[in-house]
């Protein structure tokens, strides 16, 4: 079983892929937004955002211990942020130049790793995509 990040930022079109993908591997999905309302915790400072990559990535680790596949989609700004949080493959939403909100797009540092690159919003397409490069990187989904 393997955790996939996809990250980008807010507005970027992480959600969407998400919920294209999720089925198509049968995996868990983790919705950083989802999360945060469920631990009432809406603290975007870096603190904040180290408090939420942990919350991700232990809910994570649990899901996948139980068996299962899962994806998470969350901005994970930083590459401290994005060490916190242990996926297995990492999906980097490149669609938008900027996001909707300021305080994010200054501290926001494109990753120099990632699997795959997501360069238009097209959700549909890229989760076909991303399905075959999984299988060919046998990561044996779905």
């Amino acid at each position: 079983m393997k955790i996939i990040l996809i990250m980008g930022l807010p507005g970027a079109g992480k959600t969407t892929l998400a919920i294209e993908l999720a089925p198509l591997i049968k995996a868990k999905r983790l919705n950083a937004d989802e999360v945060r309302k469920q631990a009432n915790d809406w603290d975007f400072s870096m603190e904040g955002r180290k408090r939420q990559a942990k919350r991700m990535a232990d809910l994570a680790i649990k899901l996948k211990n139980e068996g299962n596949f899962v994806i998470a989609d969350f901005v994970c700004p930083t590459p401290e942020a994005r060490k916190l949080f242990p996926s297995d493959y990492l999906i980097w939403v490149d669609t938008i130049t900027a996001g909707r909100f300021e305080d994010t797009n200054r501290i926001f540092v494109k990753p120099e790793k990632y699997d795959f690159r997501v360069t238009s919003q097209n959700a549909k397409s890229w989760a076909q995509e991303i399905l075959k490069d999984l299988n060919k990187n046998d990561l044996q989904v779905g």
